[in-house]
């Protein structure tokens, strides 16, 4: 319980204080969160996780590629559907992506989405704190657990996105706002633990998150441009 406890006391502030002190740009974001990812791993098997405990088996890789392929599959479907869509067109809109030229995409989509946000995501939730969770809570407990720290992680990227967006107005409002985006957020944990916990592998929730965030951002710029 100890260890579960620290990782939580770290993994709250990382993504709400940690790096919004990080200096701006892609290379940075990166490179700490895939060093902490690595400390991370490094941690959990020094304090007695296997490879399997963390999702990490190379004998899973086959069942979290039909997993997460077929979720990626779902998801690039929806997107597809809802984009080509003109009255639902607008639901995708992002102003945090209406500036981006196309080597700043390129980099959300190719660096600073797979690397430093799934990657090092995943790694946190699905494979360590689930994997330390799971040694002191029944699976249930555990799952609920790591779900509510990833809406708790969410705080500070949903006020920037409420901000960007001009979508509330007051401080009820933006509260109401940030509780039900985290809220959804951790529904999104549970899916992607479930994942985790079907397949075995870290692989099938990855591939989950990887299509939501990329094609998201793709589909964002695109829902811009077509008006």
């Amino acid at each position: 319980m100890p260890l579960a406890v620290a990782l939580v006391g770290v993994l709250l502030p990382w993504n709400n204080l940690v790096v919004p002190a990080l200096p701006e740009g892609t290379g940075t974001y990166v490179g700490v969160n895939l060093a902490a990812a690595g400390a991370l791993l490094a941690t959990a098997r020094l304090t007695g996780s296997s490879w399997a405990d963390l999702g990490l088996d190379r004998r899973d890789v086959p069942a979290g590629l039909r997993w997460g392929g077929a979720a990626l599959a779902l998801v690039a479907a929806g997107y597809t559907a809802v984009l080509a869509l003109p009255p639902t067109r607008p639901l995708l809109a992002d102003a945090r992506v209406a500036g981006l030229g196309t080597a700043e995409i390129a980099g959300d989509v190719l660096l600073r989405i797979p690397l430093g946000t799934v990657l090092w995501e995943e790694v946190a939730f699905r494979g360590v704190l689930l994997a330390v969770l799971l040694r002191v809570l029944p699976v249930r407990a555990a799952t609920a657990a790591a779900a509510a720290v990833f809406g708790l992680w969410h705080v500070r990227p949903t006020l920037s996105g409420l901000a960007a967006n001009d979508l509330v107005d007051g401080p009820l409002a933006t509260a109401a706002a940030v509780t039900l985006v985290c809220a959804g957020t951790a529904v999104a944990g549970l899916l992607f633990t479930w994942l985790r916990l079907r397949s075995g592998s870290l692989l099938a929730p990855a591939l989950l998150h990887l299509a939501t965030n990329t094609l998201g951002t793709l589909v964002a710029v695109a829902a811009h441009r077509l008006g």
